[in-house]
């Protein structure tokens, strides 16, 4: 059964003006055409919608039972149309990231909130995990992205670089590295280092051993989440290194933060994305809108 939207859309303006003329004009169709098209739909289907009279226009007894289907399919379809509308103009949407927990309560709340001033309507649902999460979030479509540290990826996961910042050495007020003029990793191997468990330590090792081979970073703190480090360093406990995006978390905690040298170690951001999957625009908006927040920080991409 080939029944057309044109021919319901026909009906339904038959019904609600009661004229062949007026239904025509609001469909911006000839009087002909209009009458032609609720012949063909009478035909379809097998039996009689439209009562025919000079004076007035009617519905037969299954025009009846038919009509107020159509009109609800009608409006259901316009609805549906009018929310396309809305997403591709970015006046609504859902949008959910998976970033690392320090860059979930530093970098992303500040984008987040310069994101809503423009579109108030679009909903920014931001999952904070663990680093090693971020990408099994992706993999699974929990999220439309991620956002995390450079790691190695599936062919089921695309990565594009977001910035690459060089790694700051965090301690209390008064320590004694304040003092110095430059600070090297020579400098900070000597006092208590608290690091973030897994591939954080691993890498940080590995690159400074690569450097400096008479440099061993040995952790007196291994912890989960970078707020942790930071709350052991304003106990007094040791220091830590972060990237300069959790400045305002640093300056949260009252701690200093400063340029790590000799070597000048720097990390590798990007944004995580499944193969082959398009994102909505709302999504496909605000992965713009980052990068634009991150480079008008003047912050460099590993591609730079």
């Amino acid at each position: 059964m080939n029944v057309t939207l044109r021919q319901l859309r026909a009906l339904v303006a038959l019904v609600r003006t009661g004229s062949f003329t007026q239904a025509a004009a609001s469909l911006h169709v000839t009087q002909s055409a209009l009458s032609g098209q609720i012949k063909e739909l009478e035909q379809t289907l097998g039996v009689r919608l439209v009562e025919r009279s000079t004076r007035r226009i009617g519905l037969t007894e299954a025009g009846r039972g038919f009509y107020p289907l159509v009109d609800k399919i009608l409006q259901d379809l316009e609805g549906v149309l009018h929310g396309i509308d809305d997403l591709k103009a970015l006046r609504k949407g859902v949008v959910r990231i998976a970033a690392p927990q320090l860059m979930a309560c530093t970098l992303l709340p500040e984008v987040i909130a310069t994101f809503h001033q423009t579109h108030p309507e679009v909903h920014i649902r931001l999952a904070d995990c663990e680093v090693d999460s971020v990408l099994a979030r992706v993999a699974s479509g929990e999220v439309d992205f991620g956002v995390g540290p450079e790691r190695p990826t599936g062919f089921d996961i695309t990565a594009q670089p977001l910035f690459e910042l060089p790694f700051m050495i965090v301690f209390p007020p008064d320590h004694a590295l304040e003092r110095l003029a430059t600070i090297g990793w020579s400098d900070v191997v000597g006092h208590p280092f608290i690091a973030l468990q897994g591939q954080f330590t691993e890498l940080l090792e590995h690159d400074l051993h690569g450097a400096l081979r008479d440099l061993t970073l040995r952790p007196s703190h291994e912890v989960t989440f970078m707020t942790t480090a930071l709350s052991l360093v304003r106990a007094g406990q040791g220091i830590t290194a972060c990237l300069p995006y959790a400045d305002s978390l640093v300056r949260l905690y009252q701690l200093k933060m400063r340029p790590l040298q000799t070597p000048e170690l720097r990390r590798t951001f990007q944004v995580y994305q499944r193969a082959g999957a398009s994102l909505a625009p709302a999504a496909a908006e605000f992965a713009r809108f980052l990068h634009a927040q991150v480079a008008s920080r003047g912050w460099s991409t590993a591609s730079a």
